[in-house]
């Protein structure tokens, strides 16, 4: 039987079929005139940069005579073919993919290129120390278009070491200042410092940076200004164009630490860039998360986490920085980092327990009392107490003070939102504050003593478990204790901004805690995110 197709067109009048031919030869002529000419086989790299070739046009008198014919032929040309990028290999060729700042080249470069270059070690525990974060930190650098470079800063800022604190305050893996964390919602205090925390320091570090770049409107001036303090660059550029002189990063006067700056970033950026270069070698990091993030609506004790997700603390605490004392308080840190596999064994493991999920929690010292009177209320060891909230010698607690005491029968709540973001700890010296030995001269009483020393004689025949008229020898040492003239306040205060809600990270978990206890409204929180 004739298929349809062939039977309609055989019955197309003559001049139909005619127009069709005409139209399939053109188009056949303008196919034939488009295609590039052939080329020489060429490396993979090669051929991706290669320009496409042109499109060469038919002479006229070769198409046929009919304009809307020789324009549908021309439209019909081969489009240039689409080069497709490959996934980049690991972390490094991610990021060589993203430099985008001006080159700094100069002798300041060359030299901290010598510098890392004649270090390797250093090179090695520095990159090695990244492996853990430094996926997190590109993903962000992308996620908001900025160059790549800034991945690169805590090298510089920090050598990737989230305890680093330098001599001025600043700390954390991006080297914020206490008074720069506030304003970037990094709150301080007493149970947590979230300029260490590995996703609030990125993201806070980030919208510095482009804060910076939006008042400066060159890299290398906000990297400056980043290092030295906004105020100071835009005085320096102020002075430069009041005298007529360029304002640039090469131009402005600056501390030797911020000239020097820029020079320590573009060298690691050569470095990474062009390893071999530099006879150095990158450990493999692999173009995938180190860590994922997992929420977490009741207080657990660090020990368990560590145990239910088979990890070390101490691998713990490198991803979670910020926590410096033995509890997770949900109130105020909601997540947890934990590696990417462990999470999944943490989150399994939990599933099935049944024991206590936190033995800490936060006291807020009703009034001023010792350290002793402190622990034998909470029913807890003097010298525990001291060292789990830092208390030094000789020293009194204030009323109002927060202090992690151990859970008991009257206080086994989860600690509030309020106490967790601003608890504080002020201490005071006690009546004796200071001792001291004291050697008898010739002639020296146990009155001459104290009214030379500022003391009673009463006192310091206690002191040394003497009488009042016993007779000192000379050479003799007696114990001396002085009491303060002004009394001096230690006290942490923490900041009152509420800290940024992070969303950032690509999977978030929620681990749903199973207890008899019913979880407050006030304990709902909601990850943050970086």
């Amino acid at each position: 039987m004739t298929s349809p197709l062939p039977r309609a067109a055989s019955l197309a009048p003559s001049s139909q079929r005619l127009k069709l031919a005409t139209l399939g030869l053109a188009l056949l002529l303008g196919a034939c005139a488009s295609a590039p000419p052939p080329r020489p086989t060429a490396p993979r790299a090669a051929a991706a940069s290669a320009a496409p070739a042109p499109v060469v046009k038919a002479p006229s008198a070769e198409l046929p005579p009919h304009a809307p014919l020789t324009d549908i032929a021309m439209a019909s040309a081969t489009p240039p073919p689409v080069v497709m990028l490959s996934a980049p290999t690991d972390i490094w060729d991610r990021i060589r993919r993203g430099l985008a700042m001006s080159d700094l080249d100069n002798d300041m470069v060359r030299d901290r290129e010598q510098w890392y270059a004649s270090r390797p070690d250093y090179m090695q525990r520095m990159t090695e120390r990244s492996s853990r974060y430094l996926f997190h930190i590109v993903e962000e650098v992308e996620r908001r278009n900025l160059p790549m470079e800034l991945a690169l800063l805590p090298f510089i800022e920090s050598a990737f070491n989230p305890q680093a604190v330098s001599s001025a305050r600043a700390a954390g893996m991006w080297q914020f200042m206490p008074a720069t964390g506030q304003s970037f919602d990094l709150r301080q205090n007493v149970f947590r410092d979230d300029r260490r925390d590995v996703l609030a320091s990125t993201r806070a570090a980030l919208d510095y940076l482009e804060q910076l770049h939006a008042r400066f409107g060159d890299w290398h001036l906000a990297l400056a200004a980043y290092n030295w303090g906004q105020g100071n660059v835009n005085k320096a550029i102020t002075r430069n164009r009041q005298a007529g002189l360029p304002a640039t990063y090469n131009d402005i006067n600056m501390p030797l630490e911020t000239r020097m700056y820029v020079p320590k970033l573009q060298a690691v950026e050569n470095i990474v860039a062009r390893p071999e270069a530099f006879s150095a070698q990158l450990p493999l990091i692999g173009n995938h998360p180190f860590f994922d993030t997992l929420t977490l609506e009741r207080d657990i004790d660090v020990t368990l986490i560590a145990n239910l997700a088979d990890i070390s603390e101490k691998d713990f605490r490198a991803l979670n920085p910020s926590i410096t004392q033995p509890i997770v308080m949900a109130a105020g840190t909601p997540y947890v980092l934990l590696p990417w596999d462990n999470a999944d064994i943490f989150e399994r493991r939990l599933a099935n327990y049944k024991g206590p999920l936190a033995s800490w929690t936060a006291w807020v010292v009703p009034g001023t009392m010792t350290v002793a009177e402190v622990a034998s209320r909470v029913g807890m060891n003097e010298s525990e107490l001291r060292r789990v909230n830092n208390i030094p010698p000789r020293m009194k607690v204030q009323a109002g003070s927060s202090l992690l005491v151990p859970r008991n029968g009257h206080r086994d709540k989860d600690v509030s939102e309020f106490v967790a973001d601003n608890a504080s700890l002020s201490l005071q010296p006690e009546t004796i504050v200071r001792r001291g030995t004291v050697i008898v001269r010739r002639g020296d009483t146990l009155g001459s003593l104290a009214t030379r020393h500022g003391v009673s004689t009463a006192n310091l025949a206690r002191w040394n478990n003497m009488r009042i008229g016993t007779k000192l020898k000379s050479g003799q040492r007696l114990s001396l204790a002085k009491t303060p003239r002004t009394s001096v306040a230690i006290a942490k205060k923490s900041s009152k901004r509420p800290l940024a809600k992070e969303n950032t990270v690509k999977r978030t978990r929620t681990v749903a805690v199973k207890s008899t206890r019913a979880v407050s409204k006030g304990k709902s929180k909601k990850s943050r995110k970086n």
